[in-house]
């Protein structure tokens, strides 16, 4: 059987493949980079960095684009794929990710973080910035990861159950209103049918897992599998005997924590406690 032929030699990647669109369509306008900031209204840096493929931007730059080279909706289809690109995350998480996506259910437990699928763009860039990530890369995984949060916004999507140590809710962002506005996001977000939020307090004592932040995925073929992770890697487990061991773990935790109830008021009475912006 020959070769199969490619018709425009453009990268087959999604992002790079949104990104290349993007500099084909101003460089057959004539147009640089400056002017067509001035005539869009979006900041050049913004457009650069879509060109490049370090930051996809927003659904509606990407409409204003699609009006200005009269490709209505082409773009935007381009953009939507690229979002669901897997290959904007590190490595080591890709496969994750692709069962993440087909996942019908999540459960998580988190020692002191909230899951990404419910933090906020400013909860992800101070914690991406203290792993290490600058510039680029870190706007990349910053978008990535909220990227993600669509997983539960959609039509469809999974049921999903986060239990999370006291602790989270004691390590405050630096920033006293990005720290309120995540707090505010897991109030909101735990009133969504479909998602449910747990806090296990410090009073519960101690638990199998003090050490292990992880989340469960239940997949249309009726397996399990867990992903258990720290600041330095992780781990997807699919063999059924330790997913097993595990699931008895986070059912102990499940019965130590709080009533999705009294979560709810636990998290509004830390936000309570968080300092309030002076007025101006």
């Amino acid at each position: 059987m020959p070769a199969r032929r490619v018709v425009t030699g453009r990268s087959q990647q999604p992002r790079k493949r949104f990104a290349e669109e993007l500099r084909l369509l101003r460089n057959g306008r004539g147009e640089s980079l400056r002017e067509l900031s001035e005539r869009l209204g979006w900041d050049s840096s913004t457009l650069g960095k879509m060109e490049s493929g370090t930051n996809l931007g927003s659904p509606e730059v990407v409409e204003a684009l699609d009006t200005h080279y009269g490709t209505p909706g082409l773009l935007l289809a381009l953009w939507e794929v690229a979002m669901g690109d897997n290959s904007q995350f590190k490595e080591q998480y890709r496969r994750y990710m692709d069962l993440e996506a087909e996942a019908l259910s999540l459960w998580h437990y988190g020692v002191s973080a909230p899951p990404g699928l419910l933090q906020t763009p400013a909860y992800a860039r101070e914690a991406l910035t203290a792993g290490g990530l600058l510039g680029d890369e870190l706007d990349q995984q910053v978008e990535a990861r909220m990227g993600r949060r669509k997983l539960l916004e959609e039509k469809g999507a999974p049921k999903f159950r986060a239990i999370f140590s006291e602790a989270v809710l004691r390590t405050r962002l630096r920033d006293a209103q990005a720290w309120r506005d995540q707090l505010e996001h897991l109030v909101a977000v735990s009133e969504r049918p479909g998602i449910t939020l747990h806090v296990l307090p410090f009073s519960a004592g101690p638990h199998p897992l003090m050490n292990t932040s992880m989340m469960f995925l239940r997949l249309p073929d009726a397996r399990t599998v867990a992903y258990t992770e720290n600041d330095v890697r992780g781990e997807l487990i699919e063999e059924i005997g330790s997913v097993e061991e595990l699931q008895h773990a986070y059912d102990s935790v499940r019965d130590l924590a709080l009533s999705p109830a009294e979560s709810q008021k636990f998290i509004t009475r830390m936000l309570e406690e968080v300092p309030c912006e002076p007025s101006t």
